[in-house]
């Protein structure tokens, strides 16, 4: 399973402006959380899960986030030449779905940006998060 752009969209009249995405089926979402970052040269990651699910939406700014497919959770490679890029952006209510079985890393592009995330396992059901520094395998 690969990860999956949800595009969303913008409607504006004279009321104001509606984002929608009519395409994301949250019914596997058990929670939800937000990180917000006030600095772009801080990244956040590698982390990633071998059976939990992520999805991603931004509500403020922009985020850079990059995908990495895992085969060896002990020793993956970090090479940032192996990663494909997402950029998600307030603008739009375009959702990313990471499934199991990828590392993820995120980095505000703009100042102060704040990005949802949704989880289909409940906080501690599961022993299932893996986390490696930022610095490693970037140049």
């Amino acid at each position: 399973m690969k990860p999956v752009f949800i595009k969303g969209g913008t409607h504006i009249d004279e009321r104001g402006t509606l984002l929608f995405n009519n395409s994301f089926d949250a019914t596997s979402v058990k929670r939800i959380y937000t990180i917000e970052h006030t600095s772009t040269s801080f990244i956040r990651g590698w982390m990633g899960h071998e059976v939990e699910h992520r999805w991603f939406t931004v509500l403020q700014g922009c985020f850079k986030i990059d995908v990495l497919a895992i085969t060896d959770w002990q020793q993956p490679d970090l090479r940032p030449e192996k990663a494909v890029t997402f950029i998600l952006e307030a603008e739009s209510l375009d959702v990313l779905h990471i499934p199991p079985g990828h590392l993820f890393s995120l980095q505000a592009k703009e100042s102060p940006s704040r990005i949802l995330v949704m989880a289909d396992r409940l906080l501690g059901a599961d022993n299932d998060e893996h986390r490696y520094p930022a610095e490693a395998g970037r140049v």
